[in-house]
């Protein structure tokens, strides 16, 4: 296991690289010292998270693998349908996955989520259009939706 820390504007990811995949991605709420990629899909993996931080990358296309039940793994996959500056409702969610009483386990499962960002599960709100459950805090998930919003050139956040 290989890891890299990566400043971005809310706070630094650490990025862990395990048998060629990128197993996760977290942002931490501590200063850590920084540590410089040394694999080069870890320098990949900072390089295209810089570029979605610059507003240049609106899909990562690194190799990931994050550990998971059969259940986990469909939610994270349908979590990746959803398009860059765009966002679903959890109860949507549950009917991409044509399972609409999994509404607590989906919810559950995004929250498992160990690839911040790379694997968007900022782009699921509350069925209100509130921005709710996101573990690593509510106002990142509020930068995220508006840094991809300014990037598409639409101002605000697109609800649904």
């Amino acid at each position: 296991m290989s890891i890299a820390h990566y400043r971005t504007p809310v706070g630094i990811a650490r990025i862990t690289e395990e048998d060629g995949f990128i197993s996760s991605v977290y942002v931490l709420n501590e200063e850590v010292p920084m540590q410089a990629p040394e694999t080069p899909l870890l320098e990949t993996a900072v390089q295209q998270l810089d570029e979605y931080f610059t507003g240049k990358r609106q899909i990562f296309d690194f190799p990931i693998k994050q550990h998971g039940s059969e259940f986990q793994q469909k939610v994270w996959d349908c979590l990746l349908k959803i398009g860059y500056g765009k966002t679903i409702s959890y109860a949507q969610q549950s009917k991409m996955l044509n399972d609409p009483l999994a509404i607590r386990a989906m919810a559950s499962a995004n929250g498992k989520n160990n690839l911040w960002v790379v694997v968007p599960c900022h782009r699921v709100i509350g069925s209100d259009g509130s921005l709710t459950g996101y573990g690593s805090g509510i106002w990142r998930k509020q930068w995220l939706l508006e840094h991809e919003a300014n990037v598409l050139g639409i101002g605000q956040i697109k609800l649904f």
